[in-house]
């Protein structure tokens, strides 16, 4: 009852938020329980044996080890239940569900751009169907900013250079503050928005007013034939260069004997800064691409190459039907 009233005073859009709260509530009053005694006990001792009062101070020693061992077991115990329950909520918030839906987050000063799967596009306002788990993918472009959407207890610092994730699931319709948590500027006050929870229909009827012509995959499988990726990594190039079929999620091995996981980060670093992990058995003659790309078309390219993730590596990827146009492609990568 009273983390029901608790919730409803702080206001609440999932699942997880009722949760913390709960946590922060138990966690209060246990502390409350632990100390509270002791400052009541400071305050009878201290009127009861004050100076110049006639009491009996002649107290022999207790030696109940019951009594000493409760008092040091009980709270130790509580305080252990409470961290579980704490580490297992941060566990939680790393762990995103397989079908949750993808968007692509890139923080500047001083907005928020989101990119949905299907390529619509909002900026300071992000659109989410209740009722279903989304996955913020999430890149800064200047300075370090942090978002936090205080009905979801959730915050993400966004740090440049790496790419942070942060999912939730909203099933409360409604719109909710969205805000910049971290002091990103001048203007840091002014980097806010709004979180829009929608029924899935109403989700369904916004998405298809968005005037797109094409998915993110498809604005990224664009860009990897304008910017002459596909002369180096596709299936008729005649450079030695890694298939991008399949890569996504699957382990590589490196030059320097370790292996990683084929994930966000270890794409947009092979795009940005190529000479960082070396795939095993391929040259080093990748260029950079980070004074020519930005970190929103480096999400799409990651978009792309993420929807080749279920192809046989030695498939034709679908950007090597179409020819780059526009700039010669450029030399070959990992």
């Amino acid at each position: 009852m009273i983390g029901d009233l608790f919730t409803r005073w702080a206001g609440e859009a999932s699942a997880h938020a009722g949760q913390v709260d709960l946590l922060v509530l138990g966690f209060t009053l246990l502390v409350a329980a632990l100390s509270l005694p002791v400052f009541v006990l400071m305050v009878v001792f201290a009127l009861r044996y004050r100076r110049g009062r006639a009491v009996n101070r002649r107290h022999p020693i207790n030696r109940n080890v019951w009594i000493e061992v409760s008092w040091a077991i009980i709270p130790f115990i509580l305080i252990v239940m409470f961290f579980v329950w704490a580490t297992s909520l941060y566990v939680d918030i790393y762990h995103p569900p397989d079908d949750a839906i993808e968007i692509q987050v890139e923080a500047k000063q001083w907005m928020w751009k989101f990119q949905h799967p299907g390529g619509q596009r909002e900026i300071d306002e992000l659109h989410v169907p209740a009722g279903e788990p989304v996955r913020l993918t999430m890149a800064s472009q200047d300075v370090i900013h942090s978002l936090y959407v205080p009905a979801l207890r959730l915050k993400r610092d966004v740090v440049p250079g790496r790419y942070v994730s942060m999912w939730f699931t909203a099933d409360r319709p409604g719109d909710y503050v969205m805000t910049c948590a971290e002091f990103c500027g001048t203007n840091h006050s002014t980097m806010g928005g709004r979180l829009v929870v929608m029924a899935p229909a109403d989700y369904a009827r916004w998405l298809a007013e968005a005037d797109v012509d094409r998915s993110l995959a498809a604005q990224g499988a664009a860009l990897f034939r304008s910017a002459g990726c596909s002369g180096c990594h596709g299936a008729s190039a005649t450079v030695h260069a890694p298939p991008l079929a399949g890569l996504y999620g699957r382990p590589v091995p490196l030059d320097d004997g370790t292996v990683v996981t084929a994930d966000d980060q270890y794409i947009r670093d092979s795009i940005l800064l190529p000479h960082a992990q070396i795939a095993a058995g391929y040259p080093r003659i990748m260029p950079t691409f980070r004074n020519i790309l930005d970190e929103a078309q480096v999400l799409r390219l990651v978009a792309y190459i993420k929807s080749l993730a279920n192809d046989p590596p030695s498939s034709q990827s679908p950007a090597d039907d179409h020819p780059a146009g526009g700039q010669p492609p450029v030399e070959q990568g990992r």
